[in-house]
């Protein structure tokens, strides 16, 4: 092809690449940080805020929201980065053939027409159909997830044309690589047209909502109306009885924002960078940081096997004669075969020349009857001393073909009948356990030939059989039990065979409670693929819109949902699990469309990145039962006290103050030790839990902030400032000092300990607030000191409500769990 013509074709078709997401820019990124109902509702209640004359309040509320988005926009981006330069690793020339010379050009340069030279490395640049080649072999698991490599030749006629595509042997497409050999191609498709390009293509549109942005939403509608409620609630009954109406305004609005959880997204963001940092430790890099948290909530893990499980590399497991013995015998001649093969060899053959060293120097190579698709063997020929042997190795069916005789001990005997019969079920039994399987043959040559060809393949004496497969990794057996006892369930989605696939499970011990093949899958409408997937261990041959399918339905089904891939095959995968993970070695379009990356492809790096992730999730949801728990019980107690007081039981700038020491305080639950109890299961946000919990520990604090009304109102008889500030302190100690209790499911200190940073960080606060009506700054809020003796009686509240909310925390757990049980 001219140069001229090459530009034509290049506007025509355009230019030889993918859709890639579009990438924002740092601002644009930033502000989207801000899309999100929780922080939304934040810069609500600081408008607010700023309207009835509160600026600290909207300052303490913006600056909280501003930290969040910060936070999250730093680790996102820096994320981001580590993954553009692990995407610059792709291959990005070709050599191809223009104006009679070869030449080294960009493959985005390449179009429809153009002759590319490919050897054992490359990367295939485009869809194409081989010319010419030798001993070319590809790997096509990128795209089919089979994980031998398949021998591409020039189609000689339409034989295969009716095969699927990927099935074809003489066509080679875009993002696979070459194992051996070197082909002459010409190109057919390029970009969006190419295989790789249709499934790119399926990556643009809008990523399906995971579970943690499901379970965040509607956390966030909950506390709305919750706040709507005791909002307009605590309004109406302190206007009704002649507080002024903006005062009650203002005042309800302080019990709004002391119930919205507004630190929330610091914790989770503070939670979501440790754990990231943590996981980078173990050479795992973290693209999207909310996937940390669904890391931790997933119970299914969906995976290809072809180098996760498997080691992607074919091995020589056996060598039998045809009754199934293992013979030496079969394995030398299998040996002496592959040895002499000349050229680049096959990864077949490899596997036999590395398996073990044989000594073969007495051996002189003669000749060589090379492979060819129509014999589908090929044969060696070979002299030790005045023997000569003529030895051929290939596909059973072809061997089978051209053996008369089979030998045993160097001794032949007739090959009849009954005995092909017995070699052909042996056979089948390889095939069956998952194997690759090549049959051996062998006959005597006359030495005085000095040229042997396909002539010479007759009246051959059979030897037995090698048999191949990817095995699994010394690793995989303890990974997937190690899985298991985390709660996650662990599902195969490949493009290999079910026997195959069936045998690998077996290898590591995976108990398989059902297998589903793409055709089967095809077959079903969505409802029945629901009901189906639940029980499916295995499901093969599938293509790459039925893995998408497959994962939906999943995730319809109630799973959180993750998936293992890193071909090209798998994006759409990626894409639509709540969790996509992917290795550094991935196709571009892989690790573009992933959230977390794995510099190893391991499944024990995996589970320590669900551990992290599951930790993190545990130290996110103490602060969301601590503020629901607390601080709905402090609100709730509010509502009752505006009822029978004849005073604000504390002022709006009071409970401001309190909320904030209150949030300070726990901005150091990110560090906080999880319970092994609570990371050996998957992590699970349930608003109905959530309910039964605000209602539950509510109340418990709300009794004692009853009593501290009593014993400051009607037993001490303080002053109305000394009132506020008595259950100023009460209540701030209750609110934080229930996190050693809220914490945990065990006893406080004997069995679980907090973290030395939680500890200390919880004291300060603590101690800060019982100093604080002592102090000018106090006096400026409205506080007055409080006598000797009403500190000691409030010291005593404090620490019976610590108390009693030990007592009903092992009651709630009890009776959570027998309504499970």
């Amino acid at each position: 092809m001219s140069n001229a013509e090459a530009a034509r074709r290049l506007k025509k078709y355009g230019e030889n690449i993918v859709v890639r997401r579009r990438k924002i820019r740092p601002i644009a990124a930033f502000i989207k940080k801000f899309n999100s109902p929780l922080l939304l509702t934040l810069v609500f209640a600081s408008v607010i805020s700023l309207a009835v004359g509160e600026p600290a309040n909207a300052a303490i509320l913006l600056v909280t929201i501003f930290i969040s988005a910060v936070l999250d926009f730093v680790n996102t981006y820096k994320s981001e980065k580590a993954v553009e330069k692990l995407i610059a690793r792709v291959v990005t020339t070709a050599t191809v053939m223009r104006s009679g010379a070869r030449r080294e050009i960009e493959i985005k340069y390449i179009v429809p027409g153009d002759a590319i030279f490919l050897s054992a490395g490359d990367i295939v640049p485009a869809d194409g159909e081989v010319l010419e080649s030798r001993d070319f072999f590809v790997n096509q698991s990128a795209l089919t997830g089979e994980s031998f490599p398949v021998e591409k030749e020039a189609a000689t006629d339409n034989t295969g044309r009716s095969a699927a595509v990927f099935e074809r042997g003489s066509l080679v497409f875009m993002g696979t690589s070459v194992v051996t050999g070197y082909a002459t191609v010409s190109v057919l498709k390029t970009g969006m047209q190419t295989a790789f390009g249709s499934i790119a293509s399926r990556l643009v549109k809008a990523e399906p909502e995971t579970d943690f942005e499901k379970n965040i939403k509607g956390f966030s509608y909950f506390i709305t109306q919750v706040t709507l409620f005791l909002v307009s609630f605590v309004f109406l009954i302190n206007a009704f009885m002649g507080r002024g109406w903006l005062s009650s305004f203002i005042f309800s609005l302080a019990i709004a924002i002391g119930l919205t959880p507004e630190l929330l997204p610091v914790i989770i963001s503070v939670s979501l960078s440790h754990g990231s940092v943590n996981m980078a430790k173990k050479e795992v890099i973290v693209k999207n940081l909310s996937s940390i948290q669904n890391l931790g909530s997933m119970n299914i893990l969906c995976t290809d096997k072809t180098g996760t499980i498997t080691e992607n590399r074919i091995v020589l497991v056996k060598y039998v004669d045809g009754d199934g013995t293992v013979s030496d015998e079969v394995l030398q001649h299998a040996y002496l075969n592959s040895n002499f093969h000349t050229g680049v060899q096959n990864p077949l053959d490899n596997a036999v020349r590395t398996y073990r060293p044989l000594d073969v120097t007495k051996f002189k190579k003669i000749d060589e009857i090379p492979f060819d698709f129509q014999r589908r063997r090929d044969s060696m020929v070979v002299a030790d001393g005045k023997r000569r042997r003529l030895i051929a190795k290939g596909a059973p069916e072809e061997i089978f073909k051209i053996c008369t005789h089979y030998q045993h001990q160097d001794v032949r005997h007739t090959f009849s009948p009954t005995v092909r019969a017995q070699t052909e079920a042996q056979f089948r039994k390889l095939s069956l356990d998952g194997f690759r399987v090549l049959a051996v043959a062998v006959k005597t040559v006359a030495a005085t030939a000095s040229v042997y060809s396909v002539a010479d393949e007759i009246d051959m004496s059979f030897l037995g059989f090698v048999a191949f497969m990817d095995p699994p990794k010394d690793t995989a057996t303890a990974a997937i039990h190690e899985l298991a006892d985390l709660g996650i369930e662990v599902k195969f989605l490949t493009g290999d065979n079910e026997v195959l696939t069936e045998k690998v499970c077996r290898d590591i011990k995976l108990p398989v409670r059902g297998v589903l093949t793409g055709t089967a899958v095809a077959k079903m409408n969505d409802a029945q693929l629901q009901r189906a997937v639940l029980d499916t261990t295995i499901f093969a041959r599938i293509d790459p819109e039925q893995k998408e399918r497959i994962i939906l339905r999943l995730k319809a089904a109630g799973q959180a949902v993750g998936y293992l891939g890193d071909g090209i095959n798998d994006a759409p995968a990626l894409k639509a699990a709540d969790v996509g993970i992917t290795v550094n070695n991935a196709v571009d379009v892989a690790k573009e469309t992933a959230d977390i990356i794995l510099l190893h492809k391991s499944l024990r790096v995996l589970k320590d990145g669900v551990v992290e992730g599951r930790r993190t999730f545990q130290n996110t949801m103490k602060y969301i039962m601590m503020g629901l728990s607390s601080n709905f019980g402090n609100m709730f107690s509010m509502m009752g006290a505006s009822i029978f007081l004849p005073f604000f039981p504390m002022l709006p700038g009071q409970v401001l103050v309190n909320n904030f020491l209150y949030d300070t305080s726990q901005l150091s639950l990110p560090t906080d030790t999880v319970d092994n109890d609570e990371i050996r299961r998957p992590s699970t946000w349930s608003l109905p839990f959530i309910r039964k919990y605000m209602l539950t520990f509510g109340p418990v604090s709300s009794v004692f902030d009853f009593l501290t009304f009593a014993v400051l109102y009607w037993g001490f008889r303080v002053a109305e400032s000394q009132f506020q500030t008595g259950w100023f302190i009460e209540s701030i100690a209750t609110q934080i000092f229930v996190i050693y209790v809220i914490r945990t499911k065990k006893i406080p200190f004997l069995q679980s300990r907090p973290s030395r940073l939680l500890l200390a960080n919880t004291l300060l606060i603590v101690a800060v607030a019982w100093a604080l009506p002592f102090t000018p700054l106090g006096g400026m809020l409205g506080f007055s000191p409080l006598p000797l003796a009403v500190v000691a009686t409030l010291f005593i509240i404090v620490c019976a409500c610590l108390a009693l909310a030990e007592i009903v925390k092992r009651f709630f757990y009890r009776m959570i769990a027998g309504k499970v049980n």
